[in-house]
Parts: C-alpha cells; sequence; structure tokens
C-alpha cells in the first residue's frame, strides 16, 4: 500500500510505515508537485497531524487536495483534534478519517488542572521571584484562591470529564457547555456559554477547534467571566478571541489566564508576554514521550488495520 505523509510526523511513525508500506514523504521533496503528479494514482492513504506534533509544518488538508487521490481511502491523523482536515467533504466522498484520542486524555487533563493551580497560585511567578532574589528582601505576595470556585468546562467529552474528575478531588464545583446535555454526568449543564460564563469564575476551553468554534470565547464572554475570572485554554487557540482576551487582562475584565495554545503557534503575541497575571506553556498538553509513543502507535495500527479490511481502531464519527 502507497501511503502519503505531507507532513514530517515522529520518527515511530516514520520507521514503522517505511517497513511496513511504501512512504512518500512530501514535507522533503524537492518538488511535491512533481512527486503529486508522479504518485497520484497509488496513494490510498495519507498519514498527517497537527502542527504541533508535525514540527510545526502545518499542511491543511482539503477538499482540492484530497481530489487529486482518486484511490484515497483512509486520513490517520496524529492529535486528538482535527481541525487541519475536512473530515465532512472526507467521508462524503468515502474516506475515512481517525484521530488518536484517549491515550492523550490523561496527560491533557494533567496539564490542564496544573496550568490552573499555577495561574491562581502564581507557582511560576513565585519561582522566578525566588530565583531572582527578591525574596531574601521580601516575601512573595498573596496569591488568588483556588477555594471556593465554580469551574466551568467548554466541552465536556473524554479531556472535560477527566478534568472534571480531578477538579472535584480540589473542591470546585463543576458546571459545563457544550452541543448536548449528558445525562449520565452529575454536573449542571448550561446550554448558553454566557450564561455559564456567569455562574462560573475559571473557565476551561476543550472543545474541538474548527470554523463552528472559532472566538467561542470574546469580549461578551470575558465580560460575563468577571473581574474573579481565569480562562484556562488547552484546546485551540483559535477558540478564545486573542485580541478580547489580551483587553480583558490588560484592563483587568478578568484577574487571570492560563494558555497552553495560542491562534497563531509558535507566535506569542508580544502583549501576553509583558503580563505578569498570564502563564503561558509552550503546547505541551500532551507533551510527554510515553503518551507521545501511544499517540504515534495509534496511527499506525489504524493504517495496519485499514491494509488488513479490519476495523479501524478510533474512526471519528461526529462529523455528519
Amino acid at each position: 500500500m502507497h501511503v502519503l505523509m505531507p507532513v514530517p510526523l515522529p520518527a515511530l511513525i516514520r520507521q514503522t510505515l517505511s517497513q511496513h508500506f511504501t512512504l512518500h514523504t512530501l514535507w522533503d521533496s524537492a518538488d511535491p508537485e512533481a512527486l503529486i503528479a508522479r504518485i497520484v494514482p497509488q496513494i490510498e492513504a495519507i498519514a498527517t497531524g497537527v502542527a504541533i506534533l508535525a514540527e510545526d509544518h502545518h499542511f491543511p488538508i482539503t477538499p482540492a487536495f484530497m481530489q487529486h487521490f482518486a484511490h484515497l481511502r483512509l486520513i490517520a491523523n496524529l492529535g486528538v483534534g482535527y481541525d487541519n482536515i475536512d473530515v465532512a467533504w472526507a467521508r462524503q466522498n468515502g474516506i475515512e478519517v481517525t484521530n488518536t484520542p484517549d491515550v492523550l486524555t490523561d496527560e491533557t487533563a494533567d496539564t490542564a488542572i496544573g496550568l490552573m493551580l499555577n495561574t491562581i497560585r502564581e507557582f511560576s511567578a513565585a519561582e522566578a521571584y525566588l530565583r531572582a532574589g527578591h525574596w531574601q528582601h521580601k516575601a512573595y505576595r498573596l496569591s488568588a484562591s483556588l477555594r471556593g470556585r465554580t469551574l466551568g468546562i467548554i466541552g465536556l467529552g473524554r479531556i472535560g470529564k477527566a478534568i472534571a474528575k480531578r477538579a472535584e478531588a480540589f473542591g470546585l464545583r463543576i458546571v459545563y457547555h457544550g452541543r448536548h446535555p449528558q445525562p449520565a454526568v452529575p454536573y449542571a449543564y448550561y446550554p448558553s456559554l454566557i450564561d455559564m460564563a456567569r455562574a462560573a469564575d475559571i473557565l476551561t476551553v476543550v472543545a474541538p477547534g474548527g470554523p463552528q468554534t472559532r472566538h467561542m470565547v470574546n469580549r461578551d464572554i470575558l465580560q460575563a467571566l468577571g473581574p474573579n475570572g481565569v480562562v484556562i485554554n488547552i484546546a485551540r487557540g483559535s477558540l478564545v478571541d486573542e485580541a478580547a482576551l489580551i483587553e480583558a487582562l490588560t484592563t483587568r475584565t478578568i484577574l487571570a489566564a492560563g494558555l497552553d495554545v495560542y491562534a497563531n503557534e509558535p507566535h506569542v503575541p508580544e502583549p501576553l508576554l509583558q503580563l505578569d497575571h498570564v502563564v503561558l506553556l509552550p503546547h505541551v498538553g500532551s507533551g510527554s514521550q510515553a503518551t507521545r509513543d501511544l499517540m504515534s502507535q495509534l496511527v499506525i495500527d489504524n493504517l495496519l488495520a485499514f491494509e488488513k479490511g479490519e476495523p479501524l481502531l478510533t474512526p471519528i464519527r461526529d462529523d455528519l
């Protein structure tokens, strides 16, 4: 089977796929257009990934690109998010799409909780204060507290539920917003995001990226969150209106923010870098070697299952 890899995926994927398939790597081709023209009749599968997992190579899998390949039947995506692929068009045209859920759930949920604690209790700022020698002269300022807060989760999927479970151990009240209520969970559901923002004082963004969720956390949501409010984003930078967030932080409309994702990665707006009530991480939500290896193996296993005619392990089913 011939597999096309448009972006540089981890070595585990490249090495294993090269052993099992004829692998064509587009990103290191001297003439990508000529390569595509030559392999068009052969390609049955594409192995790709979101930019942060592909050495910051962003390659959208658009209808125009997929139309090149008459025999394309599978796109195996590295990452739980898949806003780099037009999934609806793919499936409408007989192309299955897989992602890598579950294996990164715990790591990403841990990151969310760590970012939340770091943001509210100012641990990274306190460490910098100590390292700079300031503690020798004056104690570090008192921080805000996690006590008595309500956590509003945008997107109560696998990762959202794992965050909620961890947050309950800290005594937080949990509420959530999503497309539909989930009767099996014990948390209050808000069909309106702005109503949830008024009820919560920590807003954690865990929803998928894409046009439907772009800038869902906007100026109105931030104003509703209020001066004691904290934004935590571990999903996609596109879900938060970055200019509105910077304005809300600068004017103290909200208390603080903790961000692992940005609108134009790896570029972070200079105003965010200048603010001392923002914690900034370089998109490390699932960034442990063990978890990335599990994600890579899931890409491989989906491709192997496809070649053998076996059921796919993690097909995306919620876009149509």
